[in-house]
């Protein structure tokens, strides 16, 4: 089969290294977006997948724009079977999506159709779900809409963030990606059209997704904090100014307190924090806070720092 390979980030290096491990599945291109200026220096950073391709000796090209007619010129040269599609960062035209002849086949981290879009990850964590997964499917012009070819599913840890189950997943999909090819290679696979009853979307994430609703309960906080690490992060507002919040936990016992009312601070032993009231008698426990242009500090040596006691609100941004 000849494949050739669309990805960009870290998610999509274990499902690159999965086919070129399968002697008749290893790519004959692979396709990422251009290096990147990164850091205060402004240091040209070629993606993860660029790194892997090199690492495994494979073809590459980096493009700006897969619409370009020179680049589609150079593919439909190589005449390939199928394009394989993860987290590659760019929409898809008529001619691409029918330029190979198994068409494109896109691995997405959820179990379709919950999840569309481009943070299924953080979506899942932060909705709560018990399970997520991944699924293999034919592209379409649609937004993550083509008809599934496969699906893997798996628990959400209690106390996993986005990173831990991002690597997870990738893991799983990779593995998933290559049953995918074989079907397609010997025709044993066919598509499952998506129940269009069951769609929810999970668009990319903004630095407004990172405010904290102290109206919700400390569960629901708790399960954004490990959705939104490491970016957004959790932000908030005290005394008039902004803070960024670390490493929650969900507290003990309750509270008659307004949400977002501090409660003040615990100091037993080891693990430091401060309380904080959330909806329906809530307690959030806050271990460490920090200041913009400041360094991370232990919640109650900030709340002394600044004479913060119990009282005081935390609001929204």
């Amino acid at each position: 089969m000849r494949v050739v390979f669309f990805g960009t980030p870290e998610f999509a290096v274990p499902t690159l290294e999965a086919l070129a491990a399968e002697v008749d599945l290893a790519p004959i291109r692979v396709i990422s977006q251009p290096s990147r200026p990164v850091g205060r220096k402004r240091t040209l950073q070629a993606p993860p997948v660029v790194d892997a391709a090199e690492r495994l000796g494979l073809d590459f090209e980096q493009v700006e724009s897969v619409r370009d007619k020179d680049f589609l010129a150079r593919l439909e040269a190589l005449e390939p079977d199928v394009a394989v599609v993860v987290a590659f960062g760019q929409i898809f035209r008529k001619r691409l999506l029918q330029l190979p002849r198994l068409g494109c086949v896109n691995l997405h981290a959820s179990l379709l159709p919950r999840h569309r879009g481009a943070a299924p990850i953080q979506a899942a964590i932060a909705h709560q779900d018990p399970t997520t997964g991944v699924t293999t499917m034919r592209m379409s012009r649609g937004l993550d809409s083509g008809p599934m070819l496969e699906v893997a599913e798996t628990a959400i840890g209690a106390d996993e963030t986005t990173p831990e189950l991002s690597a997870r997943l990738a893991a799983i999909g990779a593995a998933l990606m290559v049953t995918t090819l074989r079907g397609l290679g010997d025709g044993s696979l066919e598509a499952t059209p998506q129940d269009e009853a069951g769609v929810t979307y999970a668009p990319r994430l903004e630095r407004a997704d990172g405010e904290v609703d102290w109206t919700l309960d400390a569960t629901a906080i708790y399960a954004r904090q490990r959705a939104y690490t490491p970016w957004p992060g959790l932000l908030t507002h005290i005394a008039g100014r902004p803070l960024k919040i670390f490493e929650v936990a969900v507290g003990e016992g309750r509270t008659d307190a307004a949400p977002g009312t501090l409660l003040g601070s615990i100091d037993d032993g080891d693990d430091p924090a401060m309380a904080v009231a959330c909806g329906g008698g809530t307690i959030l426990r806050v271990p460490r806070v920090q200041r913009p242009g400041k360094q991370p500090l232990a919640a109650p040596i900030f709340l002394n720092g600044e004479r913060l006691g119990p009282g005081e609100r935390f609001e929204k941004p």
